[in-house]
């Protein structure tokens, strides 16, 4: 039971502490970016993610497929499976 007691006092001692961390929180106001926030310089695909964008689609591949070399590492739903049946056109279901 000491020992217990001693845990809760040194949690709620630690509770109190204020600790600030030196890292800097992007998005935490939209309007701004922390100068020092982190960025990422480059994004680098292989071919087998290539392969799995142009799922269903067939050489040629138009140009308005070129912004698949700037996209990075974000959601994008042209990457992804969507919906199921006569909706899905590039046969991801298959």
């Amino acid at each position: 039971m000491r020992a217990f007691q001693l845990v809760i006092g040194t949690l709620l001692l630690l509770s109190t502490l204020s600790v600030r961390a030196e890292v800097p929180i992007a998005g935490v106001e939209p309007s701004s970016r922390p100068a020092e926030a982190p960025v990422l310089e480059w994004v680098q695909h292989d071919n087998t993610w290539y392969q799995r964008a142009l799922t269903g689609l067939q050489p040629p591949y138009p140009p308005s497929l070129n912004f698949l070399d700037n996209q990075g590492d974000w959601y994008t739903p042209f990457t992804r499976p969507g919906m199921r049946g006569r909706y899905d056109i590039r046969k991801w279901h298959q």
